[in-house]
């Protein structure tokens, strides 16, 4: 089941917290609670997956995007995510998640975020998401300027590039084996 009372307390910790600009990092704490664990006693990297939402939840409001959905009707969505894991995060242990849109193109908006626990990485997720109405897809720069933003495109990083570059190779919908 979804988080729900823990993505409500973290849009109610960001109601007071400073407004952030798009590509600032939001940091946030989260704790990794007995129901996160998978059968080897860590936390499930579907759950994982779920944490990182309530990560985004957080810098969205910050940025004031919650504040653009609402007006505009608007939905997220993921379209894309790489994950590395390196650490495991066990029961119990305060989870420090750092959020950080790093760009976008014509169509998406990426986003990196990371999980640190006392000082050291867990794992780090690379998504491409997507802001939706009923119509489809909303560009990137609509909902940029629903925020306020009147700077340049950030450059991507070149191994966020390269991921772009990989993913449009894949092939979809994907190929049966033969």
């Amino acid at each position: 089941m979804y988080p729900f009372i823990r993505l409500l307390l973290q849009l109610l910790r960001n109601r007071r917290a400073p407004t952030m600009g798009v590509t600032e990092e939001h940091v946030s704490h989260h704790l990794c609670l007995p129901w996160d664990l998978d059968g080897f006693f860590e936390l499930n990297n579907g759950r994982t997956l779920t944490l990182y939402d309530l990560g985004r939840f957080g810098a969205g409001a910050r940025m004031g995007l919650m504040t653009a959905l609402g007006k505009q009707g608007w939905g997220l969505a993921v379209a894309g995510c790489s994950v590395r894991y390196r650490k495991r995060v066990t029961a119990f242990q305060r989870i420090e998640m750092r959020t950080r849109c790093v760009g976008w193109d014509a169509r998406f908006i990426y986003i990196v975020q990371s999980m640190w626990v006392r000082g050291t990485c867990t794992s780090q997720a690379l998504l491409r998401t997507a802001v939706t109405s009923p119509k489809g897809t909303v560009p990137p720069e609509q909902v940029l300027a629903a925020l306020g933003w009147d700077a340049p495109t950030p450059e991507l990083e070149p191994w966020v590039a390269a991921w772009i570059l990989a993913e449009g190779e894949r092939p979809w919908p994907p190929v049966p084996a033969s």
